[in-house]
């Protein structure tokens, strides 16, 4: 009885841990079972997007493949995309094209223009044998009367030391021959309207394209009716070997000065810092990024110099004067005759010239400063000209002019 007591003792002591270990093993099962269901569901929903991905990318390839059909123009507008030249024959990222644009056709607007032609270099040595350049930068509302002239001028001179920049109404275009110093000169630009913040715009143009210019370094200002009075080696070394820029800028308290100033430029431009003077420019590299750079005083002319406010007539001469005045000679080199009472200047026909008038826009008796000194030399441009008196400078610039 003892041994099978002790057979049934031990059999009943071992039904506890019998069922313990059942239980561990169906829980293992259910979660074998979990994992599984879990896994399937898994890879059939992969399965599902990996079909629906190679089907959408074989709707893709398709349909790339397939005939576009013709949209509503009626309610598409379809801007034509720019045709880019391949750099195939030349390096386009060469240093050739980065410091002197071949081609002055871009599509570049005003203000991508003004922020690409405002970098200038930190470091002073040039990696090129730079030689200055002067830009002849002419404002026209069209052709130019004066063209053979101006052709004249510039004939015999090497390009490393000028360059030209036309800006015109939109769609004019210049007819020249392509042997002509002014082939291909003209500059994308924009409708101008006198005694407006445009016409200020179109001489910010003109800076700004001749900017891209690594080697401009003076930047002269003229239009259609502008002559050149003395020879190009003349002018050439007198705007290079200035110190300074030639802006006209002066107080003036009467109405026609301090009379166009608006107190709502205020902190900014005050009465004290308000001048004037003639549109017609000369600048030096460092003066001309700082004018197409600025946004702030622009913005202010803008905005409150309206007519009978003119911008092209105040703000470089207030701007300069406030900013770079130890750098400006505060005169122009271009003569105006204002004698008579009117908005515009006295222009000159056929009948005005002679060689008498010539030499005495040439020299005067007055003497000007230049580069701490004075000279006698103070006008190198003049205007305005009238068509009509070509054939009579023509006949007068070897003898007078020098050219």
């Amino acid at each position: 009885m003892r041994s099978r007591g002790s057979l049934n003792d031990l059999t009943y002591k071992s039904a506890p841990g019998s069922v313990k270990d059942s239980s561990i093993g169906l829980t293992k099962l259910m979660l074998f079972l979990i994992t599984f269901v879990v896994g399937v569901v898994i890879g059939i929903t992969s399965s599902s997007h990996f079909d629906r991905y190679f089907q959408y990318q074989a709707e893709q390839f398709d349909g790339n493949q397939a005939v576009t059909p013709e949209p509503d123009r009626s309610s598409v507008t379809v801007v034509p995309c720019p045709v880019v030249p391949k750099c195939e024959k030349e390096d386009c990222l060469s240093m050739g094209n980065f410091l002197a644009p071949k081609n002055l056709s871009h599509l570049m607007t005003d203000k991508e223009l003004f922020w690409r032609a405002s970098l200038r270099p930190l470091k002073a040595q040039y990696p090129y044998p730079r030689k200055p350049k002067v830009a002849f930068m002419f404002l026209t509302r069209g052709p130019l009367p004066l063209l053979p002239l101006w052709e004249r001028f510039f004939v015999g001179q090497s390009k490393k030391m000028y360059s030209i920049y036309v800006h015109a109404i939109p769609g004019f275009e210049l007819d020249v021959a392509n042997t002509s110093a002014f082939y291909k000169r003209q500059i994308p630009s924009q409708k101008v309207q006198w005694g407006t913040i445009s016409l200020f715009d179109a001489e910010r143009r003109l800076i700004a394209n001749a900017l891209l210019d690594f080697s401009n370094e003076r930047f002269v200002l003229l239009s259609e009716s502008c002559i050149p009075v003395y020879n190009f080696p003349t002018v050439y070394r007198y705007l290079t070997g200035s110190q300074h820029s030639f802006v006209q800028s002066y107080d003036e308290e009467s109405r026609y000065g301090r009379g166009r100033y608006s107190h709502h430029m205020e902190p900014h431009i005050l009465l004290r810092d308000w001048r004037k003077g003639s549109q017609w420019f000369e600048l030096s590299r460092s003066l001309a990024v700082g004018i197409i750079s600025d946004t702030k005083y622009y913005t202010l002319f803008k905005k409150y110099c309206l007519p009978s406010c003119y911008p092209d007539e105040h703000y470089l001469p207030t701007y300069i004067q406030k900013f770079y005045g130890s750098l400006n000679s505060n005169r122009t080199v271009t003569y105006v005759d204002w004698s008579q009472i009117s908005p515009h200047p006295a222009t000159f026909t056929a009948e005005n010239i002679t060689e008498d008038f010539i030499q005495y826009i040439r020299n005067n008796g007055t003497l000007c400063h230049y580069n701490f000194d004075r000279t006698p030399i103070c006008y190198l441009f003049a205007r305005k000209f009238a068509p009509t008196a070509l054939e009579p400078l023509l006949n007068l610039s070897l003898k007078v002019m020098g050219f």
